[in-house]
C-alpha cells in the first residue's frame, strides 16, 4: 500500500509544527481565555447584584 518516498525528510522538518497547527491551537487557547475572562466578568456581577439586593449594611 505504501511504497518508497522520494522525499528525504529530516528529523527537524518532520517534527516542526505546521502553520495551520499553530494557528488552530492559538484559536482554542483565545477562546478558553475569553471564556475564562467572561466567566469572571460574570461572577463578579453577580456578586454586586447580591450585595445591591442586600442593602447597605450598617
Amino acid at each position: 500500500m505504501f511504497g518508497p518516498n522520494n522525499s528525504v525528510e529530516t528529523a527537524e522538518e518532520a517534527f516542526r509544527p505546521s502553520d495551520e497547527a499553530i494557528r488552530s491551537l492559538a484559536r482554542l487557547i483565545g477562546r478558553q481565555m475569553a471564556r475564562e475572562q467572561f466567566e469572571r466578568a460574570r461572577a463578579l456581577e453577580r456578586k454586586q447584584a447580591r450585595q445591591n439586593r442586600s442593602g447597605p449594611m450598617r
